[in-house]
């Protein structure tokens, strides 16, 4: 949702508890974004405030609006072209009551504190995924694109990196479709050659395009990955465990992912709780690697966390 578009400390930009933002909005702008499973079908929305629907699409417009939510005013119309122009027709006099705000930054800011918090919790062996997370917002540079391909892992970074700007945030979209990964950083880094792309991987994901680390190679194309591995798709047995009572089809191993990478020609590392006080440190010399023209990828092995239990995944 635009993820970005605001850069990274913008103080208008809340990036937690949205859901109660909506409740308790007095008027939603839905500029492009569709009430689908991202918005409960359009019932995290309240049926008081004014709902402004705009979309070029006519039936992502009207998308569930039938069951749960109704526009107040629909636009077919470009949601940018649309943006612009209440901009210009609002000028510069309007100013939101600075309260409204104040009030959701800081519950955002207090959600933060929460996720810190979590953050240094021990996890029963390897190292706590959302520390590793943090530690890899504060490495990455203002000209970063991220690139995101992954489930739980991804998921968890999807709350804590703050994108450094418009369209420096790539991800395989409300469907899902893991694989994405190696393309997108392909394209992105021969289009924008002087920023860092790092690519967000799952250990389940990254399977699907690792061998393009022989691409990056060949091609001297500098990426860097990084690997949240837990040898499971946690996504989908966070919720298939509780549901039937077995795991099957959702264990992987602790692969040496990093090896893989160097077998190409790129540069491996692993972060394991050996080296785990090291983190930043291993992350700074994967982007240095980056930087000197060699590809990089970082093999992170990551414990349990509670962080997204409840998160929609089968």
């Amino acid at each position: 949702m635009a993820r970005g578009l605001l850069g990274r400390h913008c103080p208008i930009h809340i990036m937690q508890r949205r859901r109660d933002a909506l409740k308790e909005a007095d008027v939603v702008v839905l500029a492009g974004t569709v009430c689908d499973f991202r918005l409960s079908y359009g019932r995290v929305l309240n049926s008081r405030s004014k709902i402004i629907a705009v979309n070029r699409n006519k039936t992502q417009l009207f998308k569930n609006s039938d069951a749960f939510w109704k526009p107040t005013v629909a636009c077919q119309v470009d949601p940018g072209t649309f943006l612009i122009s209440l901009q210009e027709e609002l000028g510069g006099d309007y100013h939101c009551p600075s309260a409204w705000p104040a009030l959701l930054k800081g519950r955002d800011l207090e959600k933060e504190l929460a996720n810190k918090k979590k953050a240094d919790e021990p996890t029963d062996k390897h190292l706590n995924p959302l520390k590793v997370i943090y530690e890899l917002d504060e490495v990455m540079a203002d000209n970063t694109v991220m690139v995101a391909d992954g489930g739980d892992f991804v998921g968890s970074a999807a709350y804590i990196v703050r994108p450094r700007g418009p369209l420096c945030w790539l991800d395989p979209g409300a469907f899902g479709t893991l694989g994405v990964g190696g393309g997108f950083a392909l394209g992105v880094k021969l289009c924008k050659p002087e920023s860092d792309v790092w690519v967000i991987y799952g250990d389940g994901s990254v399977g699907y395009s690792i061998t393009e680390f022989d691409t990056f190679v060949r091609h001297k194309v500098p990426i860097i990955a990084i690997v949240g591995n837990d040898a499971s798709w946690s996504q989908i047995r966070r919720e298939q465990e509780p549901m039937f009572g077995t795991s099957v089809g959702c264990m992987l191993s602790h692969a040496d992912y990093d090896k893989v990478a160097a077998g190409f020609g790129g540069v491996g590392f692993k972060i394991d709780r050996s080296n785990g006080s090291k983190v930043k440190e291993v992350l700074e010399e994967a982007l240095a690697s980056s930087r000197q023209g060699q590809p990089a990828l970082v093999n992170v092995m990551i414990g349990k966390s509670n962080f997204r239990e409840g998160s929609i995944s089968v």
